[in-house]
C-alpha cells in the first residue's frame, strides 16, 4: 500500500497524487506498488530486493543517482516467541523522489507521522527527512526497551513465587529480543556516522541540533540496551544457580527420607531371616523389634536435621 505525504507548516499532509518533494510511503506493498517503484519511479531492482531480505544490515548505497539507506526498526510480534525483534526499513532518494519502502506495518512511521502533525514539524528536504526517521527510531528502540525490561520484572516476581518453564522461556525469548535490538542499534549508529560524512557539506543543509538530537538518542537505546542486556544475563544465571540449589536440596530430603526408612527395613531384614535369632522367645519380641526401629529412624531424623538436610 502506498500513499503520498507532503510537508506542510502543519506536518505531513496526505495527497491524492505526487508532488515534487512529496515522500511516497510504501508498507506492505503488493505487486503494483513493485512495479509502480521500478517502471514509474525507475527504482532500482536491488534495491528493493535489498529491502525485503529481514536480515539485511543497516547501510547506505549508491547507484546511480539513487541514494539508499537502510535503517533498522523495531516491531512488534504478537503470538510469536520472540514478541520484539527488528526490521528494515529503506530510504531510497533521487533529486526530488523520496521513498521508503517497509515489507511490515510498523508504529514507528505511524507514529512519525502523527507526530510531525501534533508539533507542526516542517521538514525541508529529504535529508533532513533521513536523519528525523533515525531519530524516530531510536526514540522507538526507547520505549519496546521499557517495556521489556517491565515484562522482564514481571517474570522475576513469577519466578520468586513458583519457577515454571514458561516463565524461564518468556526471559530467555526477552533475552534474544535484547540480541536483536542490540545489533540493530550498533549498526543504525554506523550508518548515522557514515551519512553524517556524507551530510557534511552546505548543499545539504543538516539542522546541527537536529543532528546532536539523533546521535544522543542513538546512544542512550545503545546504552539502555547494554544495560539491560547485563541485567537480564544476570537474571537469568541467578535463577539457574537457584534451580540448581533447589533440585540439591530436593536431592538432600530424598536421600534422608530414604535413609530413614533404610532403618526399620534393615532390622526387619535381620529378624525375618529364617534362622534363630532369639527374638521369637521373646514374648514381647516384635514389639520391641517396632520400638528399636522407631527408636533409629528417630535418632538417624535428628541427625539429619542437625545437618540440616531436613
Amino acid at each position: 500500500m502506498r500513499s503520498f505525504l507532503y510537508s506542510e507548516v502543519t506536518g505531513f499532509v496526505e495527497k491524492d497524487h505526487w508532488l515534487p518533494n512529496s515522500w511516497i510511503k510504501v508498507e506492505t506493498p503488493t505487486q503494483d506498488d513493485i512495479l509502480y517503484l521500478t517502471e514509474e519511479l525507475k527504482v532500482p531492482e536491488s534495491f528493493i530486493a535489498d529491502i525485503e531480505d529481514t536480515d539485511e544490515r543497516p547501510r547506505v548505497e549508491h547507484e546511480g543517482n539513487w541514494l539508499l539507506t537502510i535503517l533498522r526498526i523495531p516491531i512488534v510480534e504478537n503470538g510469536k516467541s520472540i514478541p520484539y525483534t527488528t526490521v528494515p526499513i529503506g530510504i531510497m532518494t533521487n533529486d526530488d523522489v523520496i521513498v521508503t519502502l517497509c515489507y511490515y506495518r510498523t508504529d514507528v512511521v505511524k507514529d512519525f507521522i502523527l507526530h510531525t502533525r501534533r508539533k507542526g514539524v516542517l521538514i525541508r528536504n529529504k535529508y533532513e527527512l533521513i536523519m528525523r526517521l533515525i531519530h524516530s527510531s531510536a526514540v522507538w528502540f526507547l520505549k519496546y526497551l521499557k517495556k521489556i525490561n517491565n515484562e522482564v520484572t514481571d517474570a522475576e516476581n513469577a519466578l520468586a513465587k513458583s519457577i515454571r518453564n514458561e516463565d524461564l522461556l518468556h526471559l530467555m525469548n526477552l533475552q534474544k529480543s535484547l540480541v536483536y535490538f542490540n545489533t540493530s542499534i550498533r549498526g543504525n549508529e554506523v550508518m548515522f556516522n557514515k551519512l553524517q560524512s556524507i551530510f557534511q557539506e552546505p548543499a545539504f543543509r543538516i539542522d546541527s541540533e537536529l543532528l546532536e538530537d539523533v546521535d544522543t538518542e542513538l546512544k542512550q537505546a545503545h546504552n539502555t540496551v547494554n544495560i539491560y542486556s547485563d541485567i537480564l544475563t544476570g537474571t537469568m544465571d541467578a535463577f539457574a544457580s537457584v534451580i540448581s540449589n533447589n533440585v540439591n536440596t530436593i536431592m538432600k530430603r530424598m536421600t534422608s527420607i530414604s535413609i530413614i526408612l533404610m532403618v526399620p527395613t534393615l532390622i526387619a531384614s535381620f529378624y525375618g531371616m529364617n534362622i534363630i535369632n532369639y527374638a521369637e522367645e521373646l514374648p514381647y519380641g516384635f514389639i520391641v523389634i517396632i520400638i528399636a526401629s522407631l527408636f533409629f529412624s528417630a535418632m538417624a531424623f535428628y541427625i539429619f536435621k542437625k545437618i540440616k538436610w531436613f
